[in-house]
């Protein structure tokens, strides 16, 4: 089970609805929400995020609005090389997932970079893991 920052925490336990409604989604829907809040550069976004989730909740949203979970760096990277976006096409979901964690997880841009290119060669070459 995913660790819940304590800002999101406090604004749940302000909108019971929504701490239920947050409890009802799926794992893959709360990192989702997560990994977008997280994404934030500046403070002042993160906390707009944060207390912008109990209304997306209680409207319907499941995931967040205009989130990229896969980095558009990716996919232009496999736009390039052919057998590499074959193979991302054959990923399952959790490997998919599995990867840009690994690549969002980087901290510096150009770690970042690495990652994405050293997954391109990897998938090209047929691995399914290439992080692994």
């Amino acid at each position: 089970m995913e660790k819940i920052p304590l800002d999101l925490k406090q604004i749940l336990a302000l909108h019971p609805k929504a701490k239920a409604l947050w409890d009802s989604l799926t794992p893959i829907g709360r990192r989702d929400f997560l990994g977008w809040i997280d994404s934030a550069k500046q403070a002042e976004t993160r906390a707009r995020r944060v207390e912008s989730i109990p209304s997306r909740l209680l409207s319907g949203k499941r995931r967040p609005c205009c989130y990229a979970v896969v980095p558009m760096n990716l996919y232009k990277a496999l736009a390039l090389i052919p057998k590499a976006k074959a193979q991302w096409k054959d990923l399952t979901g959790d490997e998919r997932r599995d990867i840009t964690d690994w690549i969002n997880g980087a901290d510096a841009p150009e770690v970042r970079t690495g990652r994405i290119n050293k997954t391109c060669m990897l998938l090209a070459a047929g691995k399914r893991r290439p992080i692994i």
